[in-house]
């Protein structure tokens, strides 16, 4: 596996049922053609996140379909929407077993080995924070579940329901962030309950024979100081059980990999805890931080977020989409969409894409909906992405050392240069790519400080992998005054620094 690795989220639901009306039938997981796998791994890719492949049940549904607000999002969402479109939320799970719908359980096992034989890892979602309205535990063992009492449901009807249980009627906690009222179509698993926390901690193992990494929904829900925090004295295990406060995240995350070394766990976290989560044991964790600052468009603050260490740089999922964020083609406009995406998939980390991101789609999806609009592919945007995607097959981008670059005026009393961005890379046997960035909404200009002085006294070449161009420069020149950069407003270079007396080199095709 490469050291900076790319990943493929799918929309599992929506993609089959997209499937099936081209093939005129329904479509399950061994429906999935040979040559959608085949393009995966020409487009560079490592992993692939099938979303939302865990069994749901008509509980959870119910409630998506009795939202009177939810309700009017569908409708404005998917043009033609009746209730049939609504699915459910994929995250209201009854069960890590593969959906109905979907297939048998030898699909999945049929699936991963498919992918593995093309050098593609299976990443499946684990949901830790809560489960569906109607999974078994609320029948069998209520106790670990968050409970309230007559006065919580009173104050807080968004965050309690009655619900009869295994052992009676019981007031049951909705999952929920601290910060937002609760998500009615979920029960809030309690993490201080020691049996819970094996049973959790069985289905990872049993995840982890399934695939090859899961993708841990809002992972720092469960950490005990946010846990506590939420739920107070709500979350005292309900039967006597001795309450539970040390991490669950590390002693699980180290069984599961005793079993199974290289299993992947990817966090979805916020707050400032992605280093948390990393020192607990998760390998890679969402960049939300890049995002936001890239959407706010402060090259300044990208620039300081680019200067972490790289041991926190290393593990970070870069992204510019997913399911939870609006589409890339929507929320960046076109010339501002690529600049954005050459820093985030240049950068170090693992390198996070959204299916229908490369094709232009604008439209976010409801979770809760099996179907999604129609769209027209925006064939420039997905020719950017076929060049950038195979700027990041070159072995320097994947295996090498990255830097970011200094960055000076271009000439006394010109501000331009700092919305600017650089990076290198240089791989084992020698490959260097430079890319800048102009991050601002303006011409700009600038010098670009260059790291190698074994440049002196050569001749060389700046190959842009996206634009097709290439300029001629001396190695002296490019260390003595740096690399001069002039770009307009959101413009950016891909170079391959190569030997400019040698034939040119074809760059990795997809």
């Amino acid at each position: 596996m490469a050291r900076y690795p790319s990943l493929y989220q799918i929309n599992t639901r929506v993609w089959l049922r997209e499937q099936a009306n081209t093939s005129g039938g329904p479509a399950t997981l061994a429906d999935i053609p040979d040559t959608f796998l085949d393009r995966l791994v020409a487009m560079g890719f490592d992993y692939v996140w099938f979303l939302g492949l865990w069994q749901t049940g008509p509980a959870g549904r119910l409630v998506s379909l009795s939202h009177s607000d939810w309700l009017k999002e569908f409708a404005a969402t998917l043009p033609g929407f009746t209730e049939a479109d609504v699915s459910g939320s994929p995250f209201a799970i009854t069960g890590y077993t593969l959906h109905r719908d979907f297939g048998q359980e030898a699909d999945l096992f049929t699936l991963k080995e498919r992918l593995r034989e093309r050098g593609l890892k299976l990443i499946v979602d684990f949901v830790p924070n809560h489960t569906g309205p109607d999974h078994p535990w609320v029948q069998t063992h209520p106790e670990f579940y968050v409970q309230g009492n007559e006065d919580d449901l009173t104050r807080e009807p968004h965050n309690y329901r009655r619900v009869e249980t295994g052992q009676g009627a019981l007031i049951l906690a909705y999952g929920r962030d601290p910060y937002f009222a609760g998500w009615p179509d979920t029960f809030q698993l309690n993490y201080r309950h020691p049996g819970l926390r094996e049973a959790m901690t069985q289905e990872l193992l049993k995840l982890a024979e399934i695939a090859d990494g899961v993708r841990c929904d809002m992972a720092m829900l469960i950490l005990p100081e946010v846990f506590q925090r939420t739920w107070g004295e709500r979350s005292l295990p309900p039967d006597g059980s001795p309450p539970v406060d040390e991490p669950f995240w590390p002693e699980t995350i180290g069984r599961v990999k005793a079993k199974n070394p290289g299993f992947l766990f990817m966090a979805e976290v916020y707050w400032d805890l992605e280093w948390t989560l990393m020192q607990q044991g998760f390998d890679y964790c969402y960049d939300k931080s890049l995002y936001d600052r890239l959407l706010s468009r402060d090259a300044g603050a990208v620039r300081a977020h680019l200067w972490a260490e790289m041991a926190y740089q290393n593990r970070l999922a870069r992204f510019l989409e997913n399911h939870d964020e609006p589409r890339a083609a929507h929320d960046f406009p076109p010339p501002l969409h690529q600049a954005a995406a050459v820093i985030t998939f240049f950068t170090p980390g693992l390198r996070f894409f959204h299916e229908g991101q490369l094709e232009g789609r604008r439209v976010k999806v409801s979770m809760h909906l099996g179907r999604r609009p129609e769209e027209p592919i925006d064939h420039e945007l997905m020719e950017f992405y076929r060049k950038l995607l195979a700027g990041l097959k070159r072995p320097e981008v994947r295996d090498g050392r990255w830097q970011l670059l200094e960055i000076r005026p271009a000439w006394e009393g010109n501000p331009t240069w700092d919305r600017f961005l650089a990076f290198a890379w240089e791989g084992e046997t020698g490959q260097r790519l430079i890319v800048a960035v102009n991050y601002g909404p303006t011409q700009g200009q600038c010098h670009v400080i260059l790291p190698w002085n074994d440049l002196q006294g050569h001749k060389l070449m700046l190959r842009d992998l996206i634009h097709s161009a290439q300029y001629d420069w001396q190695g002296d020149d490019l260390l003595n005054q740096g690399l001069y950069v002039d770009l307009p407003a959101w413009g950016f270079h891909v170079f391959a620094l190569e030997d400019g007396d040698a034939e040119p080199k074809a760059g990795p095709e997809m």
